[in-house]
C-alpha cells in the first residue's frame, strides 16, 4: 500500500475550528461492511446499531495543557514549546518540541510566566526539532507542575487555526478522560455526552476502557511512499485484566464489539493474542496498521473524518475496506461534513 493513495483534496473550510454545540449532535455517517449502503445520521443516533451486552471499549486517557510560550535569554525571543512526555519525575525533565528550533541550543535557558516563574535549561537536542529541557524549580514537585500546567494552554492541532477558548479545556477532553498523559484528544470519544452513556446503561449497552496517550505521532507527516518502511512513534498504553476480562467475555459469547476510536483498536491489536484474546499489558505501542489488515478483537469502529496521508485514516480504511471508505470521503466532501478532531464522525459496522 502506497502513500499516495491516501491523498484527496480538502477545503479549508470543512476543517472543524470549533466542536458542536452539543457532543453528541454532530453528524454520523453509518458504513455498513456487509451491504455497502451509507446512512446520514446524528451521533446520538449511534445506539441504534448496538443492542443489550454489546460492548463499548474507550480510551479514558486524559490530555494536559501542552503547548507554553516562553521567552529566550538574553534575545527575549518568543519561543513556543510543546511538552510531549516527561522523562524523570525528580529531575523535572521533559522531551519537548521548540519553535522555532534554529534558535535554540545546548545551554540555552528559557524563561515562562510574566514573572518568569519558570526557568528550563535546553540539556540535550534529539531530532531536528526536538530537545530535552530540565526545568529548574525549587518548590515541591506539586508546586512545579501547578505551575507548569498553569502557564499551558490546550495543545489544538495546527490545522485548527483560531486561537484557543476557554470552552476548549473541557471541550478538547472527553468526559470521561481520567489517566494524565495526552498531547491530543482521542476524538471519536469527544462525542460522546452524559445523556449518551445515560441511554447506553438503560439499554444495557456494557463499557470498558483501555488507556492510551495519544502522541504527535498520529498526526507527523508520513516521508515514505511505501508504507511498509515507515515507523510509528511509540505511546504509552495500558490495559488492565479487568477490561482484557470484559472483552474476552463479549468476545467468547459473540456480542458486538465496538472500538470507539483509532487509539482504541490499535491498542487492542497490540495486545491480541492468536486465539483472539487480549491480555493485560503496561507498556508502549508502535503499532502502524494500514490495508490490507485482519483485525481480530473488535467489529465496529467509531472514529471521525480524518486529513490526507494521516495514519488514522489510514487505519479506517484498513478496517472499512480501502475503496469503500475511500468513496465514503468522496461522498462526506460532496455533502459537507466537517473532519478534524473537532469534525464529524463515521461508524462502521
Amino acid at each position: 500500500m502506497k502513500l499516495s493513495k491516501f491523498k484527496f483534496k480538502l477545503p479549508d473550510e470543512l476543517i472543524a475550528q470549533y466542536p458542536a454545540k452539543h457532543r453528541d449532535e454532530s453528524r454520523l455517517m453509518v458504513l455498513n461492511k456487509k451491504t455497502g449502503a451509507i446512512e446520514h445520521k446524528l451521533f446520538k443516533d449511534v445506539l441504534d446499531y448496538y443492542n443489550e451486552k454489546d460492548l463499548f471499549i474507550f480510551n479514558d486517557t486524559k490530555v494536559f495543557p501542552a503547548r507554553l510560550f516562553g521567552n529566550k535569554e538574553k534575545t527575549g525571543a518568543q519561543i513556543e514549546v510543546f511538552l510531549l512526555r516527561e522523562l524523570n519525575h525528580e529531575m523535572r525533565l521533559w522531551d519537548v518540541l521548540v519553535e522555532p528550533a534554529r534558535k535554540i541550543r545546548i545551554g540555552n535557558k528559557l524563561y515562562f510566566g510574566e514573572d518568569d516563574s519558570v526557568v528550563a535549561e535546553v540539556i540535550d537536542n534529539t531530532t531536528s526539532r526536538g530537545r530535552t529541557l530540565r526545568f529548574l524549580f525549587d518548590g515541591t514537585y506539586e508546586e512545579f507542575k501547578k505551575n507548569l500546567y498553569d502557564l499551558g494552554e490546550t495543545p489544538l492541532p495546527r490545522n485548527i487555526t483560531r486561537a484557543v477558548e476557554p470552552e476548549d479545556a473541557e471541550r478538547f477532553q472527553t468526559i470521561f478522560a481520567k489517566h494524565e498523559g495526552a498531547v491530543s484528544a482521542p476524538a471519536a470519544g469527544l462525542h460522546f455526552s452524559r445523556e449518551l452513556l445515560k441511554r447506553m446503561e438503560i439499554k444495557g449497552i456494557e463499557k470498558t476502557f483501555i488507556t492510551s496517550h495519544m502522541s504527535l505521532g498520529n498526526f507527523r507527516d508520513i516521508d515514505v511512499e511505501d508504507l511498509t518502511k515507515h515507523k510509528m512513534d511509540s505511546e504509552q498504553m495500558s490495559v488492565t485484566a479487568e477490561t482484557a476480562e470484559i472483552v474476552n467475555n463479549a468476545h467468547d459469547i459473540g456480542r458486538n464489539i465496538c472500538a470507539v476510536g483509532v487509539t482504541v483498536m490499535r491498542a487492542l491489536e497490540t495486545v491480541v493474542g492468536t486465539e483472539g484474546k487480549i491480555k493485560p499489558y503496561d507498556g508502549w505501542t508502535n503499532k502502524f496498521i494500514f490495508p490490507p489488515y485482519d483485525f481480530t478483537v473488535a467489529n465496529s469502529m467509531i472514529t471521525n473524518f480524518h486529513l490526507p496521508y494521516s495514519t488514522l485514516l489510514m487505519v479506517t480504511a484498513a478496517f472499512g475496506d480501502y475503496d469503500f471508505v475511500m468513496n465514503a470521503y468522496d461522498v462526506a466532501l460532496k455533502e459537507g461534513y466537517k473532519f478534524g478532531v473537532y469534525g464529524d464522525a463515521i461508524l462502521i459496522i
